[in-house]
């Protein structure tokens, strides 16, 4: 079965191949018999369109005409369809085009982390248990814990074989202190409680929901972000792999002007979110690692 990180993925895929089977049908006209001696008559043939999607110049607000499919999807261009990545196993014809597709996916699978502590003897990083499991609300920019790849909503299993279920956060901050200075190891889950969805700009760079202190609260109609099923009250994390956790309105609103036309945001439930930074002085979140993933 067939993956896709977007709708709009989806629709172009299966018109591609609808395209394709048509041109590779086999014809509808027997071939012509010919004798020696008299003239050869060739039967007509049905006409072929020479373009691609020669009724899509524009596709839910996006520019499918032949010169952009043969710039930005190639490999549409061939009689072969081709799939995303082998780790994805994601079938993108349009967001294959975002660099940060890849990066942004939240897998939900478990890692093993290895880090150690700065000069301070800190590893950067504050841990937070929701519902008997312990998760990451807060990555300092430049710490080990960023270097190390932890974003905000990872679940730790154990720390230096550890088990955390059901320990309070002073509990876990508590083994961190004690912890060696080098050679932590941790088990990560990535991320549970959260999903990626992404989404296309129309033709004005608008994807369609509207926010209120970085909380999803209404979509418009049609857009992009209504056909991928974006939820209202969920709290926006990530855009393009960028944290926007504690941003401004104003100052996420230009983070996604600045995006490319593929636009991968990573969300989270309000009430979780909420309850994630209930103990977070405000003054953490100008701390916070925004770096994009690599």
């Amino acid at each position: 079965m067939s993956l896709y990180p977007s709708l709009e993925d989806m629709k172009v895929d299966k018109m591609v191949r609808a395209q394709m089977a048509q041109n590779q049908a086999p014809s509808a006209y027997p071939p012509a018999y010919h004798q020696p001696g008299y003239p050869q008559i060739t039967a007509p043939t049905p006409s072929v369109p020479t373009a691609m999607y020669p009724a899509l110049g524009e596709y839910m607000g996006l520019e499918l005409s032949h010169d952009v499919i043969a710039l930005n999807m190639p490999e549409y261009q061939v009689q072969t369809l081709q799939a995303g990545g082998a780790g994805s196993n994601l079938i993108a014809p349009l967001s294959s085009q975002s660099p940060s597709l890849a990066k942004a996916i939240v897998t939900h699978g478990i890692r093993q982390v290895i880090m150690c502590k700065d000069r301070d003897g800190k590893c950067g990083l504050r841990l937070h248990s929701v519902n008997n499991g312990v998760f990451v609300c807060y990555v300092a920019a430049g710490s080990p814990a960023a270097l190390a790849g932890l974003r905000f909503g990872d679940q730790i299993l154990e720390i230096n074989n550890v088990a955390l279920a059901g320990m309070s956060m002073d509990q876990c901050h508590a083994i961190l202190k004690k912890a060696p200075t080098n050679g932590i190891t941790m088990a990560v889950r990535d991320r549970p409680f959260e999903r990626t969805v992404t989404l296309h700009k129309d033709s004005l760079g608008h994807v369609g929901f509207q926010f209120k202190d970085g909380n999803i609260v209404g979509l418009v109609k049609d857009s992009s972000a209504a056909r991928n099923g974006l939820l209202t009250d969920h709290q926006l994390l990530e855009i393009n792999t960028i944290n926007v956790v504690g941003m401004k309105d104003k100052e996420i609103s230009r983070v996604i002007e600045a995006s490319p036309s593929v636009v991968n945001i990573t969300i989270i439930p309000q009430y979780i979110y909420k309850h994630m930074i209930s103990k977070m002085s405000s003054s953490l979140f100008k701390e916070i690692d925004r770096t994009p993933a690599v």
